[in-house]
């Protein structure tokens, strides 16, 4: 018997036929001339479907995409360019115990309590509360527990895909689409509160995301052959020149929910509206070409979209972080091994989570305005210089429990100022906001040729002020860094007679670094205290990449490498040309990591301000953290990208048809 997993593989192969089988007549329709009756409307449509069967899981994705891609001339010189996609994923129903209506269930949490541990409340002793595991909403119930939406139902265990609790704080997340179940759903910043057609149709939203771009462009000559380029719509600005991860290239956030990294940034960056303005001042004595160009990104905020937990892919599992830290604030909850560092805790409501996000309203202040100066020098170097004001498109959680706070055990208040000497002043329980800092980068490009090498090298490098991270050394549990961030990057097409004797391998690694200034991270009784993110931490990629068959078989492999993280990225692919419009995809994704161990970081249980539920030793501080820590939440900033997604080998197969 077919199971439907099975099935999704076997759609995916009668779509594209389906596809195939209506192409040409289909598109033989006449559009409006707008102005210009001697140049034709440039329409190319294609098709895609994307499917993927993922370890653990089964069908993970079922993505069929079309998208028309359009040019026009336009009188008076003007110019006419659209892209309009639209998506339907059908896994959310040919999947749904994993994804859809039907996905999460009931759940347990750890309970490191065994009865010898104490300081704590004597009710913390009775036998109920000393079972390995505790049930969703029967943990040790503190001061308004038990009063919000515990139904168990619908929900998993924050971060089951990729770790065990293991002694770490972990709580019930639900899974279920917005409209099926609300606990949690919040808008991130145009993802997390989407119904279950908002997921599988994600283009068709209140923003017009099936606009992908939308713009009229005009060159205007100028004196002395000067010009002045001037494009505006819905856009894409590219200022980067790197593949997987960004340095420059921040002007538009990033759809991380199609398809994490691994997608193509032309079909992830999510266009905003926007005024870009170039002036082409061309060659000069030292130059062969110069130009200025200008930004205004007018358009209202936009995050980075992480993914809505719930759905298949969640960068970071971040979105499944925040709508568990929601659905916390609003319900209360189950905290696994909390109190003294091991009593699995019942909360009321309005005591941890994320209480409030502050996405930023449309003014002119929270515009985004750029500047680039480029150049090509008469030994034929090209080179960048770059200024953008933005806001940050990753969010900032910021603790809401700060000198004087309510104690939410007690009713009563309390202090929040650490002891000198001892250790970091921290602050209280764990509950935030979520905010969106403004940010500011300077940097700067360089492409040049090494002839002796036959080589190409890329060079990217950017300077920002006012990001925000995450840091139980600090009383808001953040700190504001400024950061470097640089890549090199090196393509070489080699001659491999292995793989083919008649066409060049294309060969390209990069190597990304980071670095954080100011970064603290303190060694304390249990464990480190301070900033999860690496202070210095480099990633390398390398593609190899051949051409077989007169170009039309193309066997390729990538790799991705997170130093710190120990994590490590395999994709293996093969493209085949079927035809000039039909093209075949088969590859994998397979991920390793070594340094799990290395991923644990303090969770903040042992931020002492509240004894003895936070203090897990009699000589520890109030106001102070031991270090006690795990996974969550903090382990996913250590283990990357890669590392929190290791448990998510994918195998692949896309079909492509232009027609």
């Amino acid at each position: 018997m077919e199971t439907k997993h099975e099935n999704g593989w076997r759609l995916s192969l009668i779509a594209a036929a389906l596809s195939a089988s209506f192409a040409g007549p289909a598109w033989s329709i006449d559009l409006p001339s707008l102005g210009d009756d001697n140049s034709p409307w440039q329409v190319d449509v294609t098709y895609e479907n994307h499917t993927v069967r993922r370890q653990n899981v089964g069908l993970a994705k079922f993505r069929n995409t079309l998208q028309a891609e359009f040019d026009k001339r336009a009188a008076d010189g003007w110019g006419i360019h659209g892209i309009m996609r639209g998506t339907w994923d059908g896994v959310y129903r040919m999947n749904s115990s994993e994804y859809g209506k039907d996905a999460g269930g009931a759940i347990a949490l750890e309970n490191r309590f065994d009865g010898s541990q104490a300081g704590l409340p004597p009710p913390a002793y009775d036998p109920q509360y000393q079972t390995p595991t505790v049930t969703y909403g029967g943990g040790f119930p503190i001061y308004g527990a038990g009063t919000g939406d515990l139904r168990n139902e619908g929900l998993r265990v924050l971060g089951d895909r990729w770790h065990p609790t293991a002694g770490g704080v972990a709580f019930g997340v639900p899974v279920r689409p917005c409209d099926v179940d609300k606990r949690g759903c919040r808008d991130f910043g145009g993802y997390g509160d989407l119904s279950m057609n908002e997921l599988e149709m994600p283009e068709f939203n209140k923003r017009l995301d099936f606009i992908r771009e939308l713009y009229v462009k005009k060159t205007y000559d100028l004196d002395e052959g000067k010009q002045f380029f001037l494009k505006v719509g819905k856009q894409q600005v590219v200022w980067g020149r790197t593949d997987l991860f960004r340095v420059l290239d921040v002007i538009n956030p990033v759809d991380y929910s199609r398809n994490n990294i691994y997608d193509e940034l032309s079909d992830i960056r999510i266009p905003m509206w926007m005024v870009q303005g170039e002036y082409r001042m061309g060659a000069s004595e030292t130059m062969q070409d110069r130009n200025i160009q200008v930004v205004w990104n007018f358009d209202q905020f936009r995050a980075n979209n992480l993914g809505q937990c719930g759905s298949p892919n969640v960068i970071l599992d971040a979105g499944c972080f925040f709508r568990g830290m929601a659905n916390l604030w609003d319900n209360g909850g189950t905290v696994a091994n909390f109190a003294g560092g091991v009593l699995t805790t019942d909360f009321g409501p309005h005591q941890i989570g994320i209480r409030k996000v502050h996405l930023p309203d449309w003014s002119i202040g929270n515009t985004q305005l750029g500047a680039k100066y480029e150049g090509v020098t008469a030994g034929g170097l090209s080179f960048s210089l770059n200024a953008l004001t933005y806001r940050s498109q990753l969010p900032s959680l910021r603790s809401i429990n700060g000198k004087g706070t309510v104690n939410p055990f007690t009713g009563g208040t309390t202090g929040n100022t650490g002891v000198a000497g001892e250790g970091p002043p921290v602050a209280g329980l764990i509950a935030f906001d979520m905010h969106f800092p403004r940010v500011n980068l300077i940097g700067g490009s360089m492409d040049f040729q090494v002839p002796d090498a036959g080589a190409a090298v890329r060079v990217e490098a950017a300077y920002t002020s006012g990001e925000e991270f995450s840091n139980t050394a600090r009383p808001g549990l953040y700190s504001k860094n400024n950061v470097f961030r640089a890549v090199i990057g090196i393509d070489r097409p080699t001659f491999i007679p292995f793989i083919s004797e008649s066409s060049a391998t294309l060969i390209s690694a990069q190597l990304f670094y980071q670095h954080i200034f100011d970064h603290e991270y303190f060694k304390m009784p249990l464990g480190p205290v301070g900033m999860p993110d690496w202070e210095n931490n480099f990633i390398g990629t390398l593609l190899v990449k051949g051409f077989l068959r007169n170009g039309t078989l193309s066997p390729q492999m990538v790799l991705a490498h997170d130093f710190q993280a120990r994590a490590t990225a395999i994709a293996p692919q093969v493209e085949w040309n079927l035809s000039n419009d039909l093209k075949i995809t088969i590859g994998a994704n397979y991920k390793l990591a070594d340094g799990r161990t290395r991923w644990n970081f303090d969770d903040c249980r042992s931020c002492n301000p509240y004894a003895p539920f936070t203090q897990v030793d009699p000589s520890q501080a109030v106001g102070q953290s031991w270090g006690l820590g795990g996974m969550e939440p903090l382990g996913r900033f250590r283990a990357g990208p890669i590392g929190a997604a290791f448990r998510e080998d994918d195998i692949f197969i896309k079909l492509n048809y232009k027609f």
